[in-house]
């Protein structure tokens, strides 16, 4: 776990320090709102849209949570931030190296350690779960505890999934959803689609009480 693979990167070591102080700054300028219960007992599987990540990191920072992170460049900024805010990774994704980094995530889960996962990431297709979430909640038999998170100022990044890129002096809203159970018995893509419709609902849920007066 947590390896870095562009080691003497001076741009990856540059860029990810300062994203770290951006998001610190982010926080300490926002008024960040939680609903829902963020550190239930127990082992879980935090699941988030890919494009809503950036809150969900800052608030669940120093837990030791334990992330998958693809092996590309781009991953690697990311895998940087992420051990600044005190997560561990595996690095690895669907399509390289994908049954060993969900062994090694399966094993981390086991030993008590919550994962953290975007269902649609890295690459999409966009608001789909894949089988990989559901796969670890139901080998490890853990639940999954979906999140969702609604910004007030932002940049819509030109991504595949349109990444949301928080901007200072807004309003954060953050949405814990109750714990999603997987059974040993449970078919995966039926699943997978199910908690399709919690995270989509849980973002509508965001949005909405992000438009309410604000305390």
């Amino acid at each position: 776990m947590n390896e870095l693979l562009y080691k003497k990167s001076l741009t990856h070591s540059l860029l990810s320090a300062l994203a770290w102080l951006y998001v610190y700054f982010i926080a300490l300028t926002s008024k960040i709102s939680v609903k829902g219960e963020g550190f239930p007992p127990g082992p879980c599987i935090y699941t988030i849209w890919h494009r809503q990540e950036v809150a969900m990191i800052y608030l669940q920072r120093n837990r030791g949570l334990c992330g998958l992170i693809s092996k590309s460049k781009d991953g690697e900024y990311m895998a940087r931030i992420l051990l600044r805010f005190g997560f561990s990774f595996v690095r690895g994704s669907t399509t390289s190296g994908g049954f060993l980094s969900l062994r090694a995530l399966i094993k981390a889960a086991r030993s008590g350690v919550s994962l953290a996962i975007t269902p649609d990431g890295p690459r999409g297709p966009v608001f789909k779960v894949q089988p990989g979430a559901i796969y670890l909640a139901q080998k490890a038999g853990i639940p999954v505890i979906p999140c969702a998170c609604a910004l007030s100022k932002k940049i819509i990044l030109r991504s595949w999934d349109k990444y949301q890129f928080p901007l200072p002096f807004g309003r954060i809203q953050t949405v814990y959803g109750a714990p999603f159970p997987v059974a040993e018995t449970d078919d995966i893509h039926a699943k997978a689609i199910e908690l399709e419709g919690v995270l989509n609902a849980l973002t509508a849920e965001a949005e909405e009480l992000l438009l309410k007066p604000s305390a």
